[in-house]
Parts: C-alpha cells; sequence; structure tokens
C-alpha cells in the first residue's frame, strides 16, 4: 500500500538522520538504498527526489546548530560558492551521461569509498600527527566546485561528501558540520529547481521528483536532523570521525555490490 511506502521512507530517514546529523551529513547519501531498493524510486527520478529529502529536512539540523550559535561561518560561504553551479552541472550529467542505476551506484562508491577510507585513518592517526595546515579559500571553494558536480549526480547536494573531506583534512566536525549542511540544503534547494526544469525538455524518462516519497522522506530527516544536532555537542570529536568513515565505507561497500 501506498502510505505503508511512505512510512517506510518517514521512519528510514528519521532513523538515518538522527545518525549521520551530528557529523554534518544530512542523509540522503545513506537514504539513496532506501530509495532505490526499498521504495522503488525509478531513476534518475531518486536524485531529484533525495534533493527534495535535503529541502524539507534540512531546516531541522540547521535550527538547532543556529540556537547553538555555530552556523554563522565564512566555511559556509566558501563552500556554497563552489557548489551551487556545481550542482546544476552535475544534474546535467546525470540526466544525459550517467542515467543508469549501475553506472550510478559505481560512481558513488568510487567516490565514498576512499573519502572514508581516509577519515578513518586520519582519525585514528589524530594522536600520532600534528594537524596539517588549514585549506586555503581558494582550495576549498575549487574542491567545493569539483564536489558540487558528484553532488548534483548523486543528489546530496555536495555538503555530504564536503563534509568527510574537511573533517579529514583536520577541520573540527562542530565547525564542518553546521557549514556542510548549510551549503547541502541551499544547493538541494538549486539542484532540484535544476531537475524541475529539465524534466520539462527531457526524454530520457521519470526526471521529476517523487513528491510523496520526498515529502515523507523530508519529515523524517526534519525531525530526524534537530534530534541529531542535540546530540551532536555529547559526543567526543574522535568518535564522530570515525562514525562519518565507516558510514562513507559501508555505503561505498555496498553500491560497489550492487553495481559490479
Amino acid at each position: 500500500m501506498d502510505w505503508l511506502r511512505l512510512l517506510e521512507g518517514f521512519a528510514s530517514a528519521l532513523v538515518i538522520a538522527t545518525v549521520t546529523t551530528p557529523v554534518g551529513v544530512s542523509g540522503a547519501v545513506f537514504l539513496l538504498p532506501v530509495q532505490l531498493d526499498l521504495l522503488h524510486v525509478p531513476n534518475p527520478a531518486v536524485t531529484p527526489t533525495n534533493l527534495m529529502y535535503n529541502v524539507v529536512a534540512g531546516p531541522g539540523a540547521l535550527l538547532r546548530f543556529r540556537r547553538a550559535g555555530q552556523l554563522a561561518s565564512p566555511l559556509s560561504r566558501q563552500l556554497l560558492v563552489g557548489t551551487l553551479p556545481g550542482v546544476v552541472l552535475g544534474a546535467i550529467i546525470r540526466v544525459y551521461i550517467v542515467p543508469g542505476p549501475r553506472v550510478f551506484r559505481v560512481v558513488a562508491a568510487a567516490v565514498l569509498l576512499p573519502i572514508g577510507v581516509w577519515l578513518i585513518h586520519m582519525a585514528l592517526a589524530r594522536v600520532q600527527r600534528p594537524d596539517p595546515p588549514p585549506m586555503s579559500s581558494p582550495r576549498i571553494t575549487a574542491m567545493a566546485l569539483v564536489v558540487g558536480i558528484i553532488g548534483g549526480i548523486y543528489g546530496i547536494g555536495g555538503g555530504s561528501i564536503l563534509g568527510p573531506i574537511l573533517v579529514g583534512s583536520g577541520m573540527a566536525v562542530s565547525v564542518v558540520a553546521p557549514a556542510a549542511l548549510a551549503a547541502t540544503f541551499v544547493t538541494s534547494m538549486v539542484g532540484a529547481l535544476t531537475y524541475a526544469m529539465l524534466a520539462l525538455t527531457s526524454t530520457s524518462g521519470s526526471i521529476a521528483p517523487e513528491w510523496s516519497v520526498g515529502l515523507a522522506c523530508g519529515l523524517g530527516g526534519l525531525i530526524g536532523g534537530y534530534m541529531g544536532a542535540r546530540l551532536q555537542p555529547r559526543m567526543p570529536e574522535t568518535a564522530l570521525r570515525v562514525l562519518l568513515g565507516v558510514l562513507a565505507v559501508a555505503v561505498a561497500v555496498g553500491y560497489l555490490a550492487a553495481g559490479v
């Protein structure tokens, strides 16, 4: 039944967002296999549906971070300058070049696996090595552009990939998480609008988001994101870094198994 399908999406998003929000990940990166395999959202409509999830779910965590005084940051602006144009290019690539689910999963795994392994390594080696020098603003923006393209293909807005990269480079999770989620929220709005416009002219299949699924998952993420943001101050930094890396590796392995 359709209502049961929506309830499954709501519950899945609630749990995922509660776990991932403390490390600056909206949950869309882990919700994607749920949409593909459990909710049976078709390709490439699954990508704008995931972006819609980010738009609906984002305010919960952002409100909590704002109340805690963590949201105002130059890092948010640096990320947005790169991810906004990148997500538009990524959406075009997703529709016209990478439409198949198998290729889609392999590309996603190729991105997440090295990031996850790197993040775990950096977290565990942190007590033995000095912190790396901070990344410059131009480098952050350039990385955000590339990641924005990947995010547009993947349906995660870009911030969910930049979060692990920035944390792995030595930045504190408490700084990266609010900025990454803010970038994901704004970029996802632009990405979803881009897909809606492409749907008017493309003949490559269902491109418009599944509105009911995106809304149900988004409401679950809205509640879970607020809860996860409240949990962050109670979790140690090293544990947050390892958790983010383990989650990224787990999803990458699952995608490789499904795609190959």
